[in-house]
């Protein structure tokens, strides 16, 4: 005998489709997800969606680092302790945690919001390199750290951006292979980070 599947109700299929909507996250994830915010009490749950769009409402890129930041400048940006001279390009706002997890670096930071991807439809336009390129007017940085992570795309576009700041005199290095070919930055731990940044190269 067949056994007809019962929907959920439609704030519960709503929710679900909505946690599917996110990286990493398959239809059974999504249907934990969802019947786990049903059974927590009301008020961590208004919490919650409190905190997503305070996320949307209250944080802005740094026009400067292009990080996420709920202050223009950020507080790396506008800190006099920092090194300007020093830019590190990243590929995410999650790569500005790992690298300050090692408390080795001192310098600014720029974020590309993504990396060179031709099978995916990204190109320069689509990241925030003229932004980094308009860093390089006021003469004050001396070098520029390539931190894009290690694989085919991380590559690519570290070799493209070397082609663009060579030319303006600006010493551009890369971080070093203690990195794993094909690994996230976001990943690595912080001696690994630590020995990268140290034994950094010149491209």
């Amino acid at each position: 005998m067949r056994i007809e599947r019962i929907p959920a109700v439609e704030p519960v299929s709503r929710l679900i489709e909505e946690f599917g909507k996110l990286p990493g996250i398959g239809p059974k994830s999504a249907a934990r997800l969802a019947y786990y915010l049903l059974r927590m009490p009301e008020a961590e749950a208004k919490a919650l969606a409190e905190a997503i769009i305070a996320v949307k409402d209250k944080t802005v890129l740094c026009s400067s680092c292009q990080n996420i930041t709920d202050a223009d400048p950020c507080a790396i940006c506008s800190s006099d302790e920092r090194d300007h001279s020093i830019i590190c390009v990243v590929k995410e706002p999650l790569d500005i945690l790992a690298l300050e997890r090692t408390g080795i670096y001192k310098g600014l930071y720029h974020v590309l919001h993504g990396v060179l991807s031709p099978m995916d439809g990204i190109g320069p336009d689509d990241l925030k390199i003229k932004e980094l390129l308009g860093r390089m007017n006021t003469g004050a940085v001396k070098e520029v750290i390539l931190a894009t992570n290690p694989n085919l795309e991380g590559e690519a576009t570290a070799m493209y951006i070397q082609k663009l700041l060579t030319p303006l005199g600006v010493q551009v290095t890369r971080l070093a292979r203690g990195l794993p070919v094909g690994g996230d930055l976001e990943y690595a731990d912080e001696v690994t980070l630590t020995h990268a940044l140290e034994s950094r190269r010149e491209m």
